[in-house]
C-alpha cells in the first residue's frame, strides 16, 4: 500500500487515483499520522496544500515519517515540507507558477527516468525550495523555479515541485509509475474490486432503510441512481427530478426520458418556489446555500407525501464536490457545493446520507456507468453543476467592484508585449491560485490572436498578477461596459438558457461535443442595454484540473455570432484560463 498524507491540497485524492490506476493500492491519511501507523507501507507521498512551511498554524506532521526507510515522494508543498524539514530553504517565489511550465531534466535518476531532455508540468506555487538538504541533488529545474524536482538516492527521497498527478503534465504517470518501482509496490489493485467494495458500504450505510435521491439527469446522478438501484432493488430506491428553474432548454423532457428505463423516477415542477427562493439574491454562496435548502424542503414534502418512514438521502457527490467545499482535513473552500450546504449537512450528522461516488472522479464515475449498461449519451453528457444555470448567471447590486490601484496598468503592460489590448473587468470572478480560493478581477484580451498567443498572455497574467485569476478574449468589438443591477430571474435565465443552447448547437453540428468536456456558458451583468455572454470550452477528466479548449476558429466564429445575433446580449467573450487559476465555473 502506498500511503497520502493529506495536507489540504486539491490534489490529494487525485493522486490516490492515479496511483491506483497504476495498479497499486493507494489510501488518503491525515498529514499528522503517526510513523507507527506507516511500518507497513510500501511507500509514502507528501500531498500539497495551500499553507506555507512557515505558517504559525501548518499542518501537523511527525518529521520520522522520513525516517521510516521507506520511500517517500514530496509533491508540491509536501516537496517544500521535505526541503524544511531537513534543512533545506523554502523562500516565496519572484513569481507564482499557475498552469504549464517547461521543465529541464538536470539529472534522470530513479524518479525521473525516461523523461526527455524538457518536458511539460503543471504547476502550482508561490513558495519553492532555493536550496535543498545535504544529500539531495538538484534534479530538475523550470524558469522560475531552480528547484523543481530534487532527490536523494540513498534515502529513496524525493520532491517534487510540479504536479505528476495532474492529466496536464503529460508525462506525469511515468513519473509515477516510477516511484512504485523504487517502492517494490505490489500490482494488485483494480476498478472492479474498488467498485465491490463500493456495493458493501452501500449495503451498509442504507441497512433495511429505503433511499431517496434526487437526480439531475447529469453522470453523476444518473450514475448513482442506477447503482443504488442495482445493489438495492428498484422497490428501494426513489428518484426524484426536480424542475428548479435553472435546467436548460428541453432537458427536464429529455432527462425524464431517460431516466425511466432504469428504476422509479417522479418529475416534480418546483421552480416558482426556487425562484421565490433567490429572489434578490446577489452573493453566490447565499445563492448555493438557499438552493440547497430548497432542495431539501422539496425533498422532505415528497418523502412525507410517500411515506417512505425510514429513509437516507442518496446524492451524486464526487471527490471534486467535497474537497472544494474543504470537506477533507487542512483544506481550503474554493466554493460550498450544493450537496454540502448545512441542512445536507445536518442530515449527514444524523447518518441519512449515502453517496456511493464520494471517493470517484467524473472519468472513473463514467466507467462505472459503462459496467452498469448506461448508454453512451448518458455516460458522455457534459457535466452540469445541481443548482444548474443559477450559479451561470452572475448577479449584482450594481456596483462596480473597485480595481486595485496600479493593476490595470500591469495588466495592460503585459498584454501589450504581446501585440494586444487589454482591460480589467469591474468585476469579480471564483479561481484557485494555490489551493486557496480567490475572488479576483478577470481581465479582457482584444485583438486578432491564435490560441498558443492567447494561453501565453493568460499564463504571464495571472502568474504576475495576484489580483487576476481568469483572463478572456473579446469575439466582438469590446467596448468598457458597465455593471449592471441584476438578479435570477426568469427572463435573464431565458436569455442565459437561449445562448447556451445556441452555443452547444454549433458543438453538436460540427460535431465536437466530445472534444470538450463541458462548455458553460455564462451571463455576466455587463452591458449598456443588455449583458455579457461568456463562452468557457474545458477539457479535462476529473475536473481537479482543466485546460481551455482550443476549439476551430470557424466554429468560434459561428457560436460568436449565434449568441451575439441574441437581443439582450451586448458582447461575447472566450475564456481563455486554465485550472488553476480560475475554476472551470465563474462562481
Amino acid at each position: 500500500m502506498i500511503a497520502v498524507l493529506d495536507f489540504g491540497g486539491q490534489y490529494a485524492h487525485l493522486i490516490a487515483n492515479r496511483i491506483r490506476r497504476l495498479g497499486v493500492y493507494a489510501e488518503i491519511l491525515p498529514s499528522d499520522t503517526h510513523p507507527r501507523k506507516l511500518r507497513d507501507v510500501e511507500g509514502v507521498v507528501l500531498s500539497g496544500g495551500p499553507a506555507s512551511v512557515y505558517d504559525p498554524d501548518v499542518p501537523p506532521f511527525h518529521e520520522e515519517v522520513l525516517e521510516l526507510g521507506v520511500p517517500v515522494l514530496g509533491i508540491c508543498y509536501g516537496h517544500q515540507l521535505m526541503a524544511h524539514m531537513l534543512g533545506g530553504e523554502v523562500r516565496p517565489g519572484g513569481t507564482r507558477e499557475y498552469g504549464m511550465a517547461r521543465l529541464e531534466v538536470i539529472e534522470e535518476d530513479e524518479v525521473l527516468k525516461g523523461l526527455g531532455l524538457t518536458e511539460t508540468v503543471w504547476m502550482s506555487h508561490g513558495d519553492q525550495v532555493v536550496r535543498p538538504p545535504e544529500g539531495f541533488r538538484v534534479l530538475a529545474r523550470t524558469p522560475d523555479c531552480p528547484i523543481a524536482a530534487m532527490g536523494d538516492p540513498r534515502r529513496h527521497l524525493y520532491g517534487l515541485q510540479f504536479h505528476p498527478e495532474v492529466t496536464h503534465t503529460p508525462k506525469g504517470m511515468e513519473v509515477l509509475d516510477n516511484f512504485l518501482e523504487v517502492c517494490g509496490a505490489a500490482r494488485t489493485w483494480d476498478m472492479d474490486r474498488f467498485l465491490s467494495r463500493i456495493e458493501e458500504e452501500i449495503k451498509a450505510v442504507v441497512g433495511s432503510r429505503k433511499v431517496f435521491l434526487l437526480v439531475s439527469g447529469g453522470v453523476d446522478s444518473t450514475v448513482a441512481f442506477v447503482l443504488l438501484t442495482k445493489v438495492l432493488g428498484g422497490e428501494r430506491v426513489y428518484g426524484l427530478h426536480v424542475d428548479n428553474a435553472f435546467l436548460r432548454k428541453g432537458e427536464q423532457e429529455a432527462v425524464e426520458r431517460s431516466l425511466k428505463a432504469f428504476g422509479r423516477v417522479q418529475v416534480v415542477d418546483a421552480s416558482k418556489e426556487f425562484l421565490r427562493a433567490v429572489e434578490g439574491v446577489v452573493d453566490p454562496e447565499e445563492k448555493r446555500r438557499r438552493i440547497g435548502d430548497a432542495f431539501v424542503r422539496v425533498m422532505r414534502r415528497e418523502v412525507e407525501a410517500l411515506d417512505l418512514e425510514e429513509w437516507v438521502l442518496g446524492q451524486g457527490t464526487i471527490y471534486p464536490d467535497t474537497i472544494e467545499s474543504g470537506s477533507t482535513p487542512n483544506s481550503a473552500v474554493i466554493k460550498t457545493h450544493h450537496n454540502r450546504v448545512e441542512a445536507i449537512r445536518r442530515l449527514m450528522e444524523e447518518g441519512r446520507v449515502v453517496e456511493p461516488l464520494a471517493q470517484l472522479y467524473k472519468d472513473e464515475v463514467r466507467k462505472v456507468g459503462q459496467r452498469l449498461g448506461l448508454p453512451e449519451e448518458l455516460i458522455w453528457r457534459h457535466p452540469f453543476p445541481g443548482p444548474g444555470l443559477a450559479v451561470r448567471a452572475l448577479c449584482s447590486d450594481g456596483r462596480s467592484f473597485p480595481v486595485p490601484e496600479g493593476l490595470s496598468e500591469e495588466v495592460k503592460g503585459i498584454a501589450r508585449r504581446f501585440g494586444l489590448e487589454a482591460d480589467v473587468l469591474p468585476i469579480r470572478s471564483v479561481g484557485v491560485q494555490g489551493d486557496f480560493r480567490t475572488y479576483a478581477h478577470p481581465a479582457v484580451l482584444r485583438g486578432e490572436a491564435d490560441w498558443d498567443l492567447l494561453e501565453r498572455i493568460s499564463t504571464a497574467i495571472t502568474n504576475a498578477l495576484r489580483g487576476i485569476n481568469r483572463v478572456v478574449w473579446a469575439l466582438t468589438p469590446w467596448r468598457a461596459r458597465k455593471v449592471r443591477r441584476a438578479t435570477l430571474t426568469k427572463e435573464r435565465l431565458d436569455l442565459l438558457r437561449e445562448a447556451d443552447f445556441r452555443a452547444h448547437e454549433v458543438l453538436r453540428r460540427r460535431g465536437l461535443l466530445r472534444e470538450v468536456w463541458q462548455m458553460p456558458v455564462v451571463l455576466v451583468p455587463l452591458g449598456e442595454e443588455g449583458e455579457t455572454v461568456v463562452l468557457r470550452p474545458v477539457c479535462s477528466q476529473e475536473a481537479m484540473t482543466a485546460q481551455f479548449a482550443k476549439l476551430p476558429p470557424e466554429a468560434v466564429r459561428e457560436m460568436a455570432q449565434a449568441v451575439f445575433s441574441l437581443p439582450g446580449v451586448d458582447e461575447v467573450l472566450y475564456d481563455v484560463t486554465h485550472k488553476p487559476p480560475g475554476t472551470i465555473e465563474w462562481e
